[in-house]
């Protein structure tokens, strides 16, 4: 595994730990949790050690190191845990900004790092970040068995990795008709319609993203098989393609399909790297531009398939440009829906976030402002099109929810997540069902509403996102209620494949990727790590920009120390780094971590 080096961290990163060091000798120890009693000495430790007989395990934490809390909570507050540290340990608590030789030493491993010792000082075992209860328990357990130094530093992630919320059984089933479903020979699932389901996709880039090859090839398989379903001529996605192929398309193009897809080739981009997504998307950005975008910065809603209607118009989109337009254009449906913009705009940010394209970014502002005049409803939320009297749909409303959480996250602009809490608190208000969220209203409706599947499952992902962001606990509970409803056996099993419950499960379970940016939101510096963290691949992701001057973050779950210039700090599914100065670290840390 490639290690982050001193020569890489820099003179600047030596600086910041010096700072860090004199700011720390400013503060209170940290209290200990978990009933161990603590040597906060490194001699009086080792003294102790060779008068007991013991081994000395160091704890090396930074006080604002989030996994630091967890282990605490978790891992030392184990009972086995306790009892096998008093019975063959010495336990030695550090606070690496306090010691700077230490954290020089121990850079690599990130924070936490444990490292423990023989009592005559040399290293038996050195572990990089959090450890569950579980595996540290055996690790204890088998330094007293063998206490030989070990000759390679192991992986404690596989073990780390928090199980499944899920029914063993359904956990099962659905990881089943994943794998069972997809079309080996053609891309896509089995069936004779051929379209990039996108969680299915998403799902199989997370696990790609994690060491996965099998999942990688498959949603490499989907997406290079369905890029036959853009129009080579004018951009933008069919519908899908039928005879079990990818060439017999139906060539109708909906407006939430090409954000959907221009989310999903973004994604397949930052995570790979292949210039054909890049023009993927760029060919879906040209034709919502050219045909579907207002002058006002909404969307219409979709465009027919066919120039006649009811007569097939494959010969009519074998044309150019110039033969295409001779005979006309396939009708446009004019209407203007809440949902179309919000799901358009959120793929646009989140291509923004990816490439740096700032004209992407405006076109995903001017779609989330045109929502805000243009589809306001009275008692909080949007409506989906024109009547003043409308009822709260879920799939507007999720759909701008989103794409505010995204805005937020490519811009650090807190209004954006204001408001995306505001619509969250909507939907609790008219939508919550006794069994997940509604797509609308009982009240009013003479079709009885129900909660439906593939809602619920963004609902939920976006839903714990959010919580993740904002630290509220009643979002996060919001969170949960979808996660009930979808986790119930005949929910999730309803359908030939449900990839979109593996990863919220997997999402709820785990920690995003946490990037912090310390500094002035017109400090160069500042943007430019942020700009840095925004690029770094990631299938589920948190960056905050925190400048003082605009009072504490949204969710100030970690305090970060003061800093003479402009940090970033980064957790990981299992380790903190020191602070970074230099954007390019931050992508040497993460891939070290992974």
């Amino acid at each position: 595994m490639t290690k982050v080096t001193s020569a890489m961290l820099g003179m600047n990163a030596w600086l910041g730990v010096l700072s860090l060091w004199l700011w720390s000798c400013t503060v209170a120890a940290v209290p200990v949790e978990g009933g161990i009693e603590w040597q906060r000495d490194d001699a009086a430790a080792f003294a102790q050690a060779q008068r007991e007989r013991r081994f000395v395990l160091l704890y090396l934490e930074a006080v604002w190191c989030h996994w630091c809390h967890v282990m605490d909570r978790q891992t030392y507050a184990d009972p086995t845990v306790r009892e096998l540290v008093g019975a063959h340990y010495v336990p030695l608590r550090i606070d690496q900004d306090s010691r700077p030789d230490l954290a020089a030493r121990y850079r690599d491993y990130g924070w936490p790092a444990t490292i423990v010792f023989a009592a005559d000082g040399s290293e038996i075992v050195k572990r990089q970040g959090y450890i569950a209860a579980a595996p540290f328990a055996r690790l204890l357990r088998a330094i007293v068995d063998d206490p030989s130094p070990e000759r390679r530093t192991e992986d404690a992630a596989a073990d780390a990795t928090p199980a499944s919320a899920l029914a063993p059984t359904v956990l099962a089933e659905l990881q089943r008709r994943h794998r069972a479903t997809f079309d080996a020979e053609q891309g896509g699932l089995r069936g004779g319609q051929k379209y990039l389901e996108r969680d299915a996709v998403e799902y199989d880039l997370w696990l790609g993203a994690s060491g996965d090859a099998a999942a990688l090839a498959r949603a490499r398989k989907t997406l290079d098989a369905a890029l036959a379903l853009l129009d080579p001529i004018w951009g933008g996605v069919y519908q899908y393609s039928t005879h079990g192929d990818w060439q017999h398309p139906h060539y109708e193009r909906l407006t939430t399909l090409q954000g959907e897809y221009l989310r999903s080739y973004a994604l397949a981009f930052a995570l790979t790297g292949e210039p054909r997504y890049r023009q993927a998307v760029q060919d879906i950005r040209r034709y919502l531009a050219g045909f579907m975008r207002s002058t006002d910065g909404g969307y219409y809603a979709s465009q027919d398939a066919d120039l006649e209607p009811g007569q097939h118009s494959a010969a009519y989109y074998a044309l150019d440009d110039a033969g295409r337009r001779a005979l006309g254009l396939p009708r446009i449906d004019r209407n203007r829906y809440a949902r179309e913009a919000g799901t358009v705009a959120e793929a646009l940010a989140y291509w923004y976030e990816v490439s740096g394209e700032a004209e992407a970014l405006d076109e995903a502002r001017a779609a989330v402002r045109w929502a805000q005049r243009e589809r306001v409803r009275q008692g909080g939320g949007f409506r989906h099109g024109d009547a003043e009297d409308a009822a709260l749909y879920l799939a507007d409303n999720l759909a701008l929810g989103r794409a505010m959480l995204q805005l937020y996250r490519s811009t650090g602009e807190r209004e954006w997540l204001g408001a995306a809490v505001s619509v969250a608190r909507s939907i609790d208000a008219e939508l919550r069902g006794p069994s997940g969220f509604l797509a609308a209203p009982v009240q009013g409706q003479p079709i009885r509403p129900v909660a439906q599947i593939d809602e619920n499952i963004a609902a939920g992902r976006w839903l714990n996102l959010l919580a993740r962001y904002s630290g509220d606990a009643a979002i996060a509970a919001m969170a949960d209620h979808a996660f009930a409803h979808l986790a119930r056996r005949e929910v999730a099993l309803s359908r030939i494949t449900e990839a979109g419950i593996l990863l919220l499960d997997a999402e709820r379970a785990r920690d995003p990727l946490h990037l912090a940016i310390v500094g002035g939101k017109h400090d160069p510096d500042a943007a430019a790590l942020y700009a840095a963290g925004l690029r770094l691949p990631a299938v589920y992701k948190r960056i905050d920009w925190w400048d003082p001057a605009e009072g504490p973050l949204p969710n100030a779950d970690v305090k970060y120390p003061p800093v003479r210039r402009a940090s970033a700090f980064v957790c990981t599914e299992r380790r903190c780094s020191l602070p970074i100065v230099r954007p390019d670290e931050l992508a040497a840390f993460v891939a070290d971590s992974r």
